[in-house]
């Protein structure tokens, strides 16, 4: 007799378990936006491009790092996409871009532009989890409808 796990019900719908099709499209979307972002952001400094080494060296790093960086990033958002460690996944690259902030406020860099760029992308790694997996929104202190 087998029986199907609970946690693969929702494997026929394009539905998380507690949320709509709408937030798990809409999380979907957030998410993969900022994913391929950071996907790209890793390549360059895996391929250590030129204008990624310039900017490295322009914030104030040794060009040496850069690779490091891209094989960090990148391990940060392959954890964020495996569904199972996508939370792991979002607090290492929370981190990451957290850096990425203090970088930039240290070198004066413009504000809109390029100091709260890495909390766009952070919110949308954050808000594209939470519509895919409703079960974080029990954390959040957000009022709930009932």
């Amino acid at each position: 007799m087998q029986t199907q796990s609970p946690s693969y019900q929702h494997v026929h719908t394009f539905a998380t378990p507690g949320g709509s099709v709408r937030q798990a499209v809409t999380g979907r979307f957030l998410s993969g936006f900022a994913v391929l972002f950071l996907l790209f952001d890793s390549a360059g400094k895996l391929l250590r491009v030129q204008p990624v080494l310039d900017g490295t060296a322009q914030l104030g790093y040794p060009t040496g790092v850069v690779l490091w960086l891209g094989v960090i990033l990148l391990a940060c958002v392959i954890t964020y996409v495996i569904p199972r460690t996508a939370v792991l996944g979002a607090l290492l690259l929370t981190g990451y871009l957290g850096g990425a902030v203090a970088t930039h406020v240290r070198v004066g860099s413009p504000l809109a532009t390029h100091i709260l760029f890495p909390i766009y992308l952070a919110t949308l790694l954050w808000g594209g989890l939470l519509l895919r997996q409703p079960a974080l929104r029990a954390f959040l202190p957000i009022a709930r409808r009932d």
